[in-house]
This record gives C-alpha cells, structure tokens and sequence, in this order.
C-alpha cells in the first residue's frame, strides 16, 4: 500500500472516507469547543498528512491554544503535513514528527492529551492485537481527555468490541455513528482516574496494512 497515494481518496467529496474525515472533523471542533481555558495537547496516531486535525485548526477559534504532536512514518506524507501547517501560521503549535507512531517515546512531552486521534489504524490492526492496541493508545489520554477513533464496519463488526474495550477502561462513549455507516467515527472520554503511560519503546500496536489482513482472510482473490 502507498500510503501517500492513498490520500488520494480525499479528492471525492462523495466517498466514504471523505464523508469519515468530515465527521472525524466535526468530533475535534466539538472537543476544541469544549475545553477548558489554557494550552489544549493533541496528539494524533499515524496521522497521515493531518488532514483531519488541521482542517479544524485552519479556522478554529481556539487554534491558537492548541499544542500538538503528529506523527506519521511516511516522509512524503509528514513533509504534505509540515507545509500545510506552515501555511497555516501553525509551525510554531502543530508538530509533525517522522518515526514510528506504535512508540510512545514519540509522544513523551505531550502527553496525557486532552485529544487523542486514532483514525485509519484499528483497520490495520490484526483482531489478535487490537485489544492491546486500545489499551495502549487509550493511555495516552489525559483525565477527561477524548479519543477520537475509526473503525470500519466490514464483519466481523468490531466496532461494539472496541467500545465495550473502551468503557471498561474508564471512558464514556460521547458519540457513536449510527451502524449503517460503514466508516465509523467514534469519540470516548475518559471520565475515570489517570492511568500510567505504556514503556516507551514497547509497541502499542503492530500496524498490519488493511490490504495484508484482507489477503490473509481470502478476500483478495
């Protein structure tokens, strides 16, 4: 998979992972609109060329308190990152960090996060490490913080496992797209206590490529 040719998929206004970066979008302007006075951290999880998260700050009235890390491994994708950023007048706020997403070490100084941004991983994830996965990440978030996650809804649905994962770790599911949306886009607070960071150089996850679990299971013929 060419990651960076992937974004492509963004230039359809119809599709349906442009319909999930708009609903991703609108659950960031609603945590922004909901924070409290001061420094808002951010932090996003293969963030890709950071369309979600930087097209909310472009006009945000809060864009200004927001500090943010997001880390992508692919360079050409942090480099379409940097420079939409830069453009932004966000160079000194926003981040963009080329390395591996899955080591916490890359997020050290800015987190707990008030949001968290797992968009486009959990598909990549192989159904043995997800669980860990959303263990991992969902550490990350700071008391009262958001994550911001997706998972498609292809079967075996994993989306309700993910949520009951989730509220069984201490957060209150806030939004949920409704089951016939076949991207969905999810945001859980943590309203429980603080829990320690996972070791920061012990993977959170291992990215699989959606493409590779979808051969493993026959699905590409």
């Amino acid at each position: 998979m060419d990651w960076h040719e992937w974004h492509r998929v963004y230039d359809d206004p119809d599709s349906v992972l442009a319909l999930r970066l708009r609903t991703v979008r609108a659950r960031i302007a609603e945590v922004l609109d909901a924070a409290p006075p001061g420094e808002i951290r951010a932090v996003s999880v293969c963030a890709g060329q950071g369309h979600d998260l930087l097209g909310v700050l472009a006009d945000h009235p809060r864009r200004a308190d927001v500090r943010a890390r997001l880390v992508e491994r692919d360079p050409r994708n942090t480099a379409a990152a940097r420079a939409a950023a830069e453009r932004l007048g966000l160079g000194g706020r926003v981040e963009v960090v080329t390395g591996d997403a899955a080591l916490v070490r890359n997020y050290a100084d800015v987190v707990p996060a008030a949001l968290v941004l797992l968009c486009g991983v959990l598909g990549n994830v192989a159904d043995e490490g997800m669980e860990d996965a959303v263990d991992r990440v969902s550490r990350l978030c700071a008391p009262g913080g958001t994550l911001v996650w997706t998972r498609n809804r292809k079967a075996p649905d994993r989306v309700p496992r993910v949520c009951a994962w989730l509220e069984a770790r201490g957060f209150t599911r806030e939004r949920l797209s409704t089951p016939d949306v076949r991207q969905a886009v999810a945001a859980h607070r943590r309203t429980g206590p603080a829990v320690p960071p996972p070791p920061p150089d012990v993977p959170m996850f291992r990215f699989v490529g959606y493409d590779v679990l979808a051969e493993r299971e026959g699905r590409v013929g």
